[in-house]
This record gives structure tokens, C-alpha cells and sequence, in this order.
């Protein structure tokens, strides 16, 4: 035992519990009745459903998370990072491909012991509620794609890492940044035209009036736009949604089918006037250069630690190598990394706030954002009352009843 292994146990343990002591306020932050503001959103008896799907899914992410904590600390102190690291360099490769096998080990492992809890949650909690579309084609053939997708495009990215990281000496870290940056912005323009209809189907939305009134906006708004496209969301759930992504001729808005189904055309633009928002006020390049920033940051504190004896040894290994040190590092920067993510999460509220003003200022008001929000909370079974320490560590769009009120409070 030594300091690597006490921080790495002590930030499992640590963090395990300070989300359960989340999950168990925001428990106990649940109404019996709807909050004044958002008392039109539901009928009794779909409020007492929305209530009862937000103590089922957190019950089940409970029972997820001490599940997974467990296992990973008995396969830890069984000493199964050895076990896998031996059985890796069996095959006698190379480090870069033992490193590869090593990790991929680690992922199908996991996956395969986690499977259970992703049909239970597909095929039993979302069917039980009304959500699931998700067929048992869909489900598999969606694993099947992202096994692909991981072969393709994340093993060559890892074996990259892994090349600099054995090679290139003291500016490693450095190199590593630059590879993971340029990865990050080529798939930015790839993904909506090759990665994301693997998934789902996008459909040009076809001309008519919503078409019309979009196009409207955009110009009266400055916002360039092309194309507008419906994405199937209901092939897999009834939720409702909408999203911005890529960039130049790449760039694509799209509206779920379930949410054009929903809502009014004055509503659907609201909705797009708000991820428009999100272009014009720069939180996607701002995002990505926080990100590149994080990347960095991350890199350059890895180059410390990755072949670091003590941290191998809290991991009962013989064997000192990048691809270990690598997933090692991974553990021991997971308190940082929730910090990280705290501060993320933070400044995406602040993000939705900016873009919800930038909607109201350019749709000549608040009332149809609002009605639109309202409707999506109603119609995805929304918590209306989730705890501030709940959605301090885990909401990046702020609770609705403060996104209504802030827009309100704009407009008077």
C-alpha cells in the first residue's frame, strides 16, 4: 500500500458517495405536488408518473454505480490489471499492439458485465414509462456500429498516443496534445456527415410552413443557414429533442421527429432560435477550445505520472508500461477530472441562459420558448424539483423553472 493507492481508493470511494448523497437529496427534493410556476405542465396523475421515474432511475443508478464500484475494486485487489497485462503480452507484440489488446481487454470486459444494466434500463424502465422504441435490432445493430466505430477510429487514435508516448521523450505530452486536438476538430466536420447517420436517419425537412418560418428567423436573425433536417429520434424513443453540431457546409441543426410532432411551428422556432443562439454567442468554438485546453492540461500532467513506479505498484504490477500507466493515470486524475467537470458543467448553464436570452431577443419574446420548454419537461417525464446540489454536480441546462424565470426577468 502507498500514497498512489489510498488517493486512487479514497477518490473511488469518495466520489461513489457524494453522488449518492446527490441521488438521496434529490430524492427527498421531490414534491407532492408541482411546483406554482409549472403547475399547468401536468395532469395528477402524470406528475405522480414523473415522480415515480425519477425515483426508479436513480434507484437504478444507484444500484448501477455500487455495483460497478465493487467490481472494480475486487478486480483490483485480485490483482486483475496483472492478470490482464500477462495474459496481453502472451501474445508476444510489440508494445503498441499489447497496449491495444491490454485496453481492449479492459473495455469488453466491462462492457460485457455492464450489458445487463443497459437492456434492463432500454427494455424495462423506458418500456415501463412509455419511452422505448428501441427494437432489439436497433439495440444490437447500435453496438455493433459502436464497436466498429472504437476499432476504426479509436484504436489508431490510441495507438498514436501510445507511439508518441514511447518515442518522442520529454515533449511527448506535447505531441499527444496536438494529435487529440487535430482529432478533436476533424471530427467536428466529419461526424454530422459520417459518423451521425450511421445511427440515425436526417431527413431535409421538406418545404412548407415550418420550413418557411425557420428560414424567416435565420435571415431576420443573421444566423447562416442552409438546411434545416429532422432526425428519426423516434426510432429508438418518444423523448423530444434538438441539437447544433459541426461546422461551415457540415454544420446541421437538427429537430427530432417527436419534437416537430409535439409543437407548434412558433414553439419549434423558439427551440431553433435557442440552438442558434448557441452559434452566434460562440459556445461550440468556446467549448472545443476549453476542451483542447483540458487535453493539455491533462497531457502535460500525465507525462509525470505515466511510468511512475509507485503507481504501478498500487496496482500489484511487475511490469512498468506506457498503455497501463496510461489507464492508471486515469484513476489517479479522476478527482481533478470531477473538479473539471463541475466547472464545465457550470459554465454550459451559463451557456443555456445566454443562448435562452438570444432566442427571446430575436422571436419577439419569451411565451413560445417557454411553452416549448414546458412542453418537453411534461413529455420527458422531467424532475421540476431536483435538488441545487443534485444539478451542481450533474446538470449541464439549468432547472427549467430557473431558465423561465431568468427569461421572464429579461423581458420585463
Amino acid at each position: 500500500m502507498n500514497i498512489y493507492f489510498i488517493v486512487i481508493l479514497v477518490a473511488m470511494i469518495g466520489g461513489y458517495f457524494l453522488e449518492l448523497i446527490a441521488d438521496i437529496l434529490n430524492l427527498k427534493a421531490l414534491k407532492p405536488k408541482p411546483p406554482e410556476d409549472l403547475a399547468d405542465l401536468y395532469d395528477p396523475s402524470e406528475y405522480e408518473k414523473s415522480q415515480a421515474y425519477t425515483i426508479v432511475t436513480t434507484k437504478f443508478g444507484i444500484i448501477k454505480s455500487t455495483f460497478s464500484l465493487a467490481l472494480s475494486i475486487v478486480f483490483w485487489f485480485a490483482g486483475g490489471f496483472r492478470i490482464f497485462d500477462d495474459f496481453a503480452v502472451s501474445f508476444g507484440f510489440g508494445s503498441i499492439v499489447t497496449g491495444l489488446i491490454y485496453t481492449g481487454l479492459l473495455i469488453a470486459a466491462s462492457s460485457v458485465i455492464m450489458f445487463p444494466f443497459s437492456i434492463y434500463s432500454t427494455f424495462v424502465i423506458e418500456e415501463k414509462f412509455g419511452f422505448n422504441k428501441t427494437t432489439v435490432k436497433t439495440f444490437i445493430l447500435d453496438i455493433v456500429k459502436g464497436i466498429c466505430l472504437g476499432v476504426i477510429i479509436g484504436a489508431p487514435l490510441l495507438a498514436g498516443i501510445f507511439a508518441f508516448l514511447t518515442y518522442t521523450g520529454t515533449y511527448a505530452w506535447l505531441w499527444c496534445w496536438l494529435v487529440v486536438t487535430l482529432f478533436m476538430v476533424v471530427i467536428q466536420f466529419v461526424a454530422p456527415t459520417w459518423i451521425m447517420p450511421l445511427f440515425n436517419k436526417f431527413t431535409p425537412l421538406e418545404d412548407g410552413e415550418l420550413r418557411q418560418a425557420i428560414m424567416d428567423f435565420a435571415k431576420k436573425a443573421k444566423f447562416p443557414l442552409s438546411n434545416v433536417f429532422v432526425m428519426d429520434g423516434s426510432k429508438r424513443s418518444s423523448k423530444s429533442n434538438a441539437f447544433f453540431t459541426g461546422f461551415g457546409k457540415n454544420r446541421r441543426i437538427a429537430l427530432f421527429d417527436t419534437l416537430i410532432e409535439k409543437h407548434t411551428i412558433p414553439e419549434l422556432v423558439a427551440v431553433l432560435a435557442h440552438e442558434a443562439g448557441h452559434y452566434k454567442k460562440g459556445h461550440i468554438i468556446k467549448s472545443i477550445a476549453v476542451s483542447i485546453l483540458y487535453f493539455g492540461f491533462m497531457f502535460w500532467v500525465l507525462s509525470v505520472f505515466i511510468t511512475e513506479k509507485g503507481l504501478f505498484d498500487a496496482f500489484f504490477m511487475e511490469r512498468v508500461s506506457v498503455y497501463a500507466g496510461l489507464v492508471f493515470f486515469s484513476m489517479l486524475f479522476s478527482p481533478v477530472e470531477m473538479i473539471l467537470s463541475i466547472g464545465l458543467k457550470a459554465h454550459s448553464r451559463a451557456n443555456e441562459y445566454e443562448a435562452d436570452r438570444f432566442a427571446v431577443e430575436n422571436t419577439g419574446g419569451s411565451s413560445d420558448l417557454v411553452s416549448a420548454l414546458k412542453k418537453l419537461h411534461a413529455d420527458n417525464l422531467a424532475n421540476l424539483t431536483p435538488h441545487p446540489f443534485y444539478v451542481f454536480l450533474n446538470y449541464t441546462h439549468p432547472p427549467v423553472s430557473l431558465r423561465i424565470k431568468a427569461m421572464k426577468s429579461h423581458e420585463s
